[in-house]
């Protein structure tokens, strides 16, 4: 069986908080976003140079739950330059106590072997413990740039 991409951050905040961070993408991800991402069905696009995703929210449960699903990319770095479609990007959020909250991240889709796993891995370790805790524990990420 392979095994998704997950991650877990613990920061100090309200489910709420996380929850509301997750969904501006332009404060942690990257500022290179357009469309909308607040309500299920809503669609947006992210690009990182040559490189763009396009997603749709489909599940979203107000503190607990946002899922994203990949309807289109181009990944130019890669041989399969599609390889993220139909793969979604799930963000579980767990209130631990009034202070803590547990966010658990799974990219389901993106295991062994595809081309882009350690990439990708890597570069979501940067965008979630890296730019997305920033946000929530200093108020302020470190998304890619607007170009």
């Amino acid at each position: 069986m392979q095994e998704n991409y997950s991650t877990t951050l613990a920061v100090t905040g309200t489910a709420n908080q996380v929850y509301t961070a997750i969904n501006q993408v332009p404060l942690w991800w990257t500022e290179n976003y357009t469309g909308q991402s607040a309500k299920t069905n809503d669609s947006f696009t992210v690009t990182f140079g040559e490189t763009f995703i396009d997603l749709k929210v489909v599940e979203l449960v107000n503190n607990y739950k946002i899922v994203w699903e990949v309807t289109d990319c181009f990944k130019h770095f890669l041989k399969n330059k599609k390889e993220w479609v139909g793969t979604r990007i799930c963000f579980d959020i767990e209130n631990q106590n009034n202070e803590k909250t547990q966010l658990t991240f799974t990219h389901v889709g993106l295991s062994k072997p595809l081309e882009c796993y350690e990439i990708c891995c890597d570069a979501w370790n940067g965008y979630l413990q890296g730019s997305l805790k920033s946000l929530l524990t200093a108020g302020i990420g470190t998304p890619d740039k607007k170009i």
